[in-house]
């Protein structure tokens, strides 16, 4: 698994998401802490391209040894890629959740709910007060 990290060029939601912006699209993914909790992810149930999420409800599940869990959109918009290889590799969530365990690409439909998002400083305040 991979160091304990949050980069500072990422959002940072809640429910322990992340989001890379590109452009008027984005990348989600779960943070370190996240996959730590979880444990070794197992399993990885996506939605499809096309489909769309709505910030703060769950738009799939990740199984691990330990438990099933939501993960949660912290943005709303349609989704453009899944990343396919987690139907076979699920345990790159683990090794490399920032960069190849990334989950969904989605087009932003509402730009303002950005506001919504944490930077790295304020999820490691959140992380240290939960």
């Amino acid at each position: 698994m991979a160091a304990e990290s949050y980069p500072q060029d990422l959002k940072y939601y809640k429910e322990h998401d992340w989001v890379r912006l590109e452009g008027d699209e984005a990348v989600f993914g779960i943070t370190w802490f996240a996959q730590d909790a979880l444990g070794e992810i197992v399993y990885a149930d996506l939605p499809d391209v096309g489909d769309t999420v709505t910030a703060g409800a769950p738009y799939g599940e990740l199984e691990s040894v330990k438990a099933v869990s939501d993960v949660f959109a912290p943005l709303s918009g349609e989704i453009t890629d899944v990343n396919a290889v987690l139907e076979d590799e699920p345990q790159l969530v683990n090794e490399d959740c920032y960069g190849e365990g990334w989950i969904l690409r989605v087009r932003l439909s509402d730009q303002a709910e950005l506001e919504s998002l944490m930077d790295a400083e304020a999820y490691q305040k959140f992380l240290a007060e939960a």
